[in-house]
């Protein structure tokens, strides 16, 4: 089964947390009742979103690294039956996951260049601190049962047919368990629209010898008998796949008779859209929700306040868009229209648009539904003919027509209105930020089954919201930058501005990590550790590059890694006037970013939720590890630690740590 996420904010961990253990358990009782025939899923999809067209990247976690590791590891320990934390029973597994696409994937169809034949340019550098990360993660830390290669080449080697990555890196280096899948048809591409092999057999060849064990589709099926005729594969490579193979469906108890004798046998078809399970989604969808601008405390609405709402947008009444892509058929379905209808009886509702593309409008009906009402709120963004599989953006900007109805509506208003966005991926909402008439801007994403509720107890303070965004909002400008480009670092030289908050260096619309709350929040460190100086045996591994002093990852060793770690408390206060949940984000900052180190702007090493009352106070801490978090990767993809300053920040707050032999 393929599987993907709808959309994710740096709030929404806690819950999505919690909603693995759920899809795992649901996965199984699908599976106990005879209505699934297998329990392997196709999810989680952790490629970094680098780019804000890609059409899939309302699948992925975000931008960010280390926030992806982490949900990809959660992830899978969750469907798995491992918990979120402690030993891991690797003979039993309540389903299994498959963290996917391995690696650098993050193309659909730019200009007429598929994903089926990209050859992605990928620096040593760039594939050790920003593609590779979740995959370790999967791995290391997940425990994933699963991978999957990709379609595309990396530096000219389709990843299916990758030596390198699959065997030596997944399996030697990370200690990988479980089973290689290609993407559907990967296999067939190598040949057929590659070129990479010359003939079928060859290509079943690269893929088996590379570690691959299954083919999504029937190319090694057709051509692996004549491969192994011509002796370009062995009954041991076949012998190798089954076993990884049939080792992952003995894990699953798919070989001890009836299911419902077996461990996860009393996970039956009444653990399923159960009323816990469905408000762990209410509260995945509540957390998810980014509020952008809330200008004049245009929000939160007032049930007593609002005597008649106008509703307007396509993305009002039409619950498959609270999907996005890659969903099972949902517990409920109810849209924001129904919900809102709940609140204010005198509600009014105009689609405006025929659909995202949004070339087929009534504006002159939304003008006067807008111009009647006391309060105006409108439901836009994109849909799944935007962005999807095979799908990417060319533009930034909201497509069609939907820009003009959206400043139509807002001048015929009586009151600044609210626009709600759904969409996946970043849009360019610039005119929205600036326009005074336009009071506030949410982003939902595509939230889900319950996203519609959630939305409507944000708009009327019911929920007090405190998502982040996981992704940077770029301007339209930033169109002219190939896709098919993957470097991540800014090079000043040409004008590449980068990619990401880590290396990007241009304006933005919003920033990664940005989000408002009804209430303020404030922050500060209560733990300052001493510098880390005179560090004992440190200096005997210090190293000189261009003038600059390192020490070496692997050199320092886990020992010594482990000694130098050390705990930071922040101290977190809601200062109303609401209750709230509230993300507390880590970063890690150089101060001399742009020094040709290659080293980030800044980087997030941590992120926590809480629950605060108005008023509240309460402390987190947060584990740091220097060698973890204060390495950058060289161009040759080592892992160093700079000597000198390393500041560590919260909010407004920051102290240095000074790294030193």
């Amino acid at each position: 089964m393929e599987g993907g996420r709808a959309r994710f904010s740096l709030h929404v961990a806690a819950a999505a947390a919690a909603l693995v253990v759920v899809i795992g358990a649901e996965a199984r009782a699908v599976y106990n009742n005879g209505q699934a025939e297998g329990l392997t899923f196709w999810a989680p999809n952790i490629n970094v979103f680098r780019d804000p067209r890609w059409g899939r990247g309302q699948e992925t976690p975000g931008e960010d690294p280390t926030m992806t590791g982490k949900y990809a590891a959660v992830f899978v320990r969750g469907v798995q039956g491992y918990g979120l934390a402690g030993a891991v029973n690797s003979t039993d597994l309540e389903a299994s996951a498959c963290c996917k696409h391995f690696t650098a994937y993050d193309l659909e169809n730019w200009h007429g260049i598929t994903r089926y034949v990209f050859d992605a340019k990928v620096t040593a550098q760039d594939l050790e601190d920003t593609y590779n990360p979740p995959f370790k993660s999967c791995v290391e830390d997940g425990h994933a049962s699963g991978i999957m290669c990709s379609y595309n080449r990396v530096n000219g080697v389709p990843t299916c047919a990758d030596y390198n990555l699959l065997s030596k890196t997944a399996r030697q280096s990370w200690g990988f368990y479980g089973y290689i899948t290609s993407d559907c048809d990967a296999v067939s591409i190598i040949h057929d629209a590659q070129g990479y092999a010359k003939t079928a057999e060859d290509a079943v060849a690269d893929v088996l010898k590379a570690g691959m064990d299954v083919n999504c589709g029937g190319y090694v099926q057709d051509h692996g008998a004549s491969a192994l005729q011509q002796g370009k594969i062995t009954e041991q490579d076949i012998d190798r796949a089954l076993h990884n193979l049939f080792t992952v469906r003995m894990r699953l108890g798919l070989f001890n008779g009836d299911p419902r004798r077996n461990r996860y046998g009393n996970i039956g078809p009444d653990q399923v859209c159960t009323q816990e399970h469905q408000d762990l989604a209410l509260e995945a969808a509540q957390d998810g929700i980014v509020l952008l601008k809330n200008d004049g405390g245009a929000l939160p609405l007032s049930k007593s306040g609002v005597a008649s709402l106008a509703v307007i947008g396509f993305n009002a009444n039409n619950a498959t868009r609270l999907l996005g892509n890659y969903f099972g058929p949902p517990c409920v379905t109810v849209t924001p229209l129904q919900v809102l209808q709940g609140y204010v009886k005198d509600t009014s509702f105009v689609a405006g648009c025929n659909s995202g593309a949004c070339n087929v409008t009534t504006i002159p009906e939304a003008v006067q539904a807008a111009s009647s009402a006391d309060y105006v709120v409108l439901f836009m963004g994109l849909d799944q003919d935007q962005e999807r599989e095979e799908v990417d953006r060319l533009d930034l900007t909201l497509p069609g027509q939907q820009q003009t109805l959206i400043q139509s509506v807002a001048n015929a208003a009586k009151k600044p209105v609210v626009l709600v966005l759904l969409c996946g991926g970043p849009v360019d909402v610039s005119f929205a930020k600036t326009n005074p008439k336009i009071g506030a801007i949410l982003w939902a994403g595509y939230p889900g089954e319950a996203g519609g509720i959630a939305i409507a107890q944000v708009l009327f303070g019911e929920h007090n919201p405190g998502g982040r965004l996981p992704v940077t909002w770029y301007p339209q400008d930033f169109t002219r930058v190939p896709m098919t480009d993957m470097r991540m670092r800014a090079d000043p030289h040409t004008g590449y501005p980068g990619r990401t908050y880590r290396f990007y260096r241009g304006p933005t619309v919003f920033n990664f990590g940005y989000g408002l709350s009804y209430s303020k929040y404030s922050h500060r460190f209560v733990t300052k550790p001493p510098p880390m100086s005179n560090v004992a045996g440190l200096k005997a591994l210090e190293t000189t590059a261009g003038g600059m002093a390192t020490y070496d990852v692997e050199a320092i060793g886990t020992e010594m890694c482990d000694r130098l770690k050390f705990p930071a408390v922040v101290r977190v206060q809601n200062h109303g006037p609401m209750d709230g949940k509230h993300p507390v984000l880590v970063f890690l900052r150089w101060p001399n970013a742009t020094d040709g180190s290659g080293r980030p702007a800044r980087q997030l090493i941590g992120f926590q939720s809480l629950h605060l009352r108005a008023m509240q106070t309460a402390h987190v801490e947060f584990e740091v590890s220097p060698c973890k978090h204060f390495s950058r990767a060289t161009e040759d993809g080592r892992k160093v630690i700079d000597q000198g300053s390393h500041f560590v920040m919260v909010g407004e707050d920051e102290f240095e740590m000074s790294f030193m032999a």
